[in-house]
């Protein structure tokens, strides 16, 4: 990366005390700068900047670079993610091409065996085009990464919780391993399933923390965002210096509807969070095997707790059988069959059909990714009017012993 690094319009810095709790945090923007003192930040629909002179360039010029609904959002992130700048891109997929861009042809990736599907999409055309060679591990085990450091290893992709599967990784045992043996390389974690409200890499030890705000963090589903945090000003420069090269940042209406968004993450998520917890034990206690940090059954349930706050909304589960798991799927009324999460609404899936269905048969395989497994993504929704539908969605599959009553 060149030495000299523009800055961008009043660079995104995270607040160095956090007076409030996180539902306050949240929920209160600054917006001291307005001249009209409004009490929502409005949203500069502008693509260009007048300027004072020839010579006497603002503090925006031309909004690919910056803009002020932008900046706001950003600083908003920054402040809740404790990151020392934040980012917003187009798209989660858009953070995560813009964090990859940071390798160089013959450097490598090590990232989990458990990823979201569109993530080894982009790592295996990484592998193809510009021979950056991706190590998949199974990064539950954090001495498994070990053999695979180098002063070659550039990027270290974490997910946790891991999507579908749900694993965890211990993001502060993994950091400390790659910091002491490879201090170029970067830890970067997919932190979208839990947002800012139950986990933050950044203080866990990760360098870079990034999300799909298409999902918790907007929450409706009305917008593509993504968002990056950067632990320092320098990544985070190299991470800007990208965005305005390729010109990829967020558009001003795109930047108010997020920070709208995310004013509500925390009720949200309090919400999605409760009926999640009930519905995991339920459907454990009908037999299924389930995937979901929440229950004390997971294999990483202490490990998840030491690092987040919560379990989230999302879990899985499988039922033995593909053809019984397409029954319930399309036998729901209140769960939308959808790709994606963190909406107010609930959605069902099956990955290896949906979100996942870009990784190869064989290597889901590899991976032991079952066929047969259902997502749920717990939206708002009364508690009991979901597990209703879901119960009935079960017996009319054929899943449980016998109908209910």
């Amino acid at each position: 990366m060149t030495d000299i690094l523009p800055s961008s319009p009043a660079a995104s810095v995270a607040s160095t005390t956090r007076r409030y709790r996180f539902a306050t945090e949240v929920v209160t923007v600054d917006n001291s700068d307005d001249p009209h003192n409004a009490a929502s930040v409005p949203i500069y629909q502008t693509a260009t900047f007048k300027q004072k002179g020839a010579t006497a360039t603002g503090e925006y010029d031309y909004s690919r670079s910056g803009n002020p609904t932008r900046t706001h959002v950003e600083n908003h992130l920054a402040k809740i993610m404790s990151a020392e700048r934040a980012l917003v891109v187009t798209s989660g997929m858009g953070a995560l091409d813009v964090i990859t861009r940071l390798v160089k042809t013959g450097e490598e990736i090590i990232a989990g065996d458990d990823l979201y599907g569109g993530t080894n999409r982009l790592l295996s055309f990484l592998a193809k085009s510009q021979n950056v060679k991706t190590h998949h591990i199974d990064t539950t085990k954090s001495d498994s990464i070990l053999p695979y450091l180098s002063d070659k290893t550039r990027l270290v992709l974490l997910e946790s919780p891991t999507n579908p599967l749900i694993k965890i990784s211990d993001i502060p045992t993994i950091s400390k391993y790659v910091h002491d043996r490879c201090p170029n390389a970067l830890v970067v974690v997919d932190n979208t399933m839990m947002s800012p409200y139950l986990q933050r890499p950044l203080e866990l030890g990760a360098d870079i923390s990034y999300h799909s705000g298409t999902k918790y963090l907007s929450g409706h589903h009305d917008l593509m965002a993504g968002v990056i945090g950067a632990k320092t000003a320098s990544v985070g420069d190299e991470l800007y210096y990208v965005i305005n090269a390729t010109g990829c940042g967020l558009s001003p209406f795109d930047s108010w509807l997020l920070l709208r968004g995310v004013k509500t993450l925390a009720v949200r998520m309090d919400k999605q969070q409760a009926s999640c917890i009930r519905i995991a034990d339920y459907l454990e206690a009908q037999g299924f095997k389930v995937h979901f940090p929440g229950l004390r059954s997971h294999p990483q349930y202490d490990l998840h707790a030491s690092m987040a706050s919560g379990p989230g909304a999302v879990l899985s589960f499988e039922t033995g059988d593909t053809g019984i798991s397409e029954r319930i799927v399309e036998g729901t009324k209140l769960w939308s069959i959808s790709v994606s999460f963190g909406c107010v609404n609930s959605l069902i899936s099956m990955p290896c059909r949906m979100s996942h269905a870009s990784i190869p048969a064989h290597i889901r395989a590899e991976r032991s990714l079952p066929e047969d497994l259902i997502r749920l993504c717990v939206g708002i929704e009364d508690a009991d009017d979901l597990l209703e539908d879901l119960e009935q969605a079960l017996n009319i599959a054929g899943a449980l012993p016998t109908p209910s009553k």
